[in-house]
Order: structure tokens, then sequence, then C-alpha cells
């Protein structure tokens, strides 16, 4: 069995006298494609802002492995940019590109945490800058490739389809060379075709090493996708399993319906 790189134990996030996450256990092992589905409201988006470090939980644990350098790291309390250079990336529900900078450049932004030339290098442009600068845009098009995105290489992010602004939003977070890989509703707006292709990049990003944990609400990807969905409502996980487990879990239907299976 592959090795565990994120394990979530007893996550509680109070705000106020609201529990939006109520002590939920996770984990995500290496080579996995693991779904949080629930309804809105459920508590997916404010589970993601723990994990990066946007919101820092009440109660709880998360540690992430790195599953080839042997390394152990306490995420709680840890800044977003910091917790990137550990190797977990992520996207966003809301597109977050830099519209009025081309395609490229938006992925080359997501190199800035593995830099080394610092502000001098930058500055002066010594030899070792300029060739870091090179590598970068030589990785950057690589990832574009990937993505199917170099062709517009020179396009204003902002005049991309929106599919295609989906995909270079992962392409950024792939610059960050993470070993997992966060997706907030990736699918969200895309027709069926722009879907196949996004179901299709997943699964060729999973067979290059990466882990992916995602939010998404189109059923049938999920269904296609995941090795395992965990299932929250109300901020609690109400289900977990394999996707034939979870499409015949009573409580996931009553969650999703809002009623018993026998009503129904």
């Amino acid at each position: 069995m592959s090795k565990v790189i994120l394990d979530v134990k007893g996550l509680t996030m109070n705000f106020g006298g609201i529990k939006a996450i109520d002590t939920v256990d996770l984990t995500v092992r290496s080579g996995e494609i693991v779904a949080l589905i629930g309804p809105n409201g459920a508590g997916k988006t404010t589970f993601f802002n723990c994990l990066t470090g946007i919101y820092t939980p009440s109660f709880g644990d998360i540690t992430l492995r790195h599953a080839r350098k042997n390394q152990e790291t306490r995420l709680n309390g840890m800044k977003p940019n910091k917790i990137t250079e550990k190797g977990m990336a992520r996207t966003f529900q809301n597109i977050r590109l830099f519209p009025t900078m081309s395609v490229l450049e938006n992925v080359m932004i997501g190199r800035h945490c593995r830099t080394r030339s610092g502000i001098i290098g930058a500055i002066f442009r010594n030899p070792a800058a300029k060739r870091e600068e090179e590598e970068i845009v030589e990785m950057s098009y690589g990832i574009l490739k990937k993505i199917g995105l170099h062709k517009q290489v020179n396009e204003e992010a902002r005049n991309l389809p929106y599919g295609a602004q989906r995909r270079l939003e992962i392409g950024r977070a792939l610059a960050t060379e993470p070993f997992l890989l966060l997706l907030d509703e990736p699918a969200a707006g895309m027709n069926p075709k722009e879907t196949e292709a996004l179901v299709e990049l997943i699964r060729r990003i999973c067979k290059e090493g990466h882990s992916v944990l995602l939010i998404e609400h189109d059923m049938k990807l999920v269904m296609s996708l995941s090795d395992k969905i965990v299932v929250m409502d109300y901020g609690k996980k109400i289900a977990q399993g394999t996707p034939i487990e979870v499409r015949s879990n009573p409580a996931v239907i009553k969650a999703y319906l809002g009623e018993d299976v026998d009503d129904a």
C-alpha cells in the first residue's frame, strides 16, 4: 500500500460560536485521487483553507509527508507560501490569474517559491540569475505543453476561454513543483468537452507522480476519477469510501436529497 502523504486528524475550525469544521479526519496516499464532496455550505472550502494556511485550525493536526524525501511537517499555523514550499499547492473556486499578463508569465510566477537568485540577482542580472530565468521559461513552457496551452504562450490570460483559464491555473500550481495538488471545483463552469479534457489532465498529472485532493460538484467526474471519496455535511465527515460505496450510502443520499432513502 502506498504511503500516506497527507494526514488530517480531528480538524476543527470554529468561527465564534459556529463550528464550520467538526473533528474531521482525512488521508491522502501517494498517487491517489481523493474527492471531497458535500452540499453547499458543508465546509469543504473552509477545510481547504485550513490545509493551506489561510485559516489556522482551532483544533486538530495537519501533517504533510514528502513520499520521496521522507520529511514530515506539521502545517498548523504555517504561512501559505511556506506550505507551498513544502510541496502542497492549490487552485481556487474563483479563478485567480493575472489577467493582463501572458499565459507564460502566469506560469512563471508559480516558480517564485523555488527561485534562488533573490532580489540582488534580479536587479543586477548576474549570470546565475540569467540562467535561472532561462530555466524558468523552459520549465514553464513545458508545463504549458502538458496542459495544452503552449500555442497561446504570449496571449493575455484574460483572453483565454474559460476552460483554458482553469487549466492555466492548474499549470501555475504545477510550477511550484507540488507532490500534492489541491483543486477547488476545477470543473465549475466547464462544458462537457472541457470537463473531459480536465479529467484526462488530472489522470496524467497523477501518472507523473502527483497526488490530488479535489472539491467537486460534478458527480459524474467525481465517480469516474476518484480512488476515494470523502463526504461532508454541516462541517462533519459523514461517509468515506470508494465511488461504489459512497454512491449507495444512505447518509450521503439523505445529505444531498434532504430525505431518508426509504422516503424517496
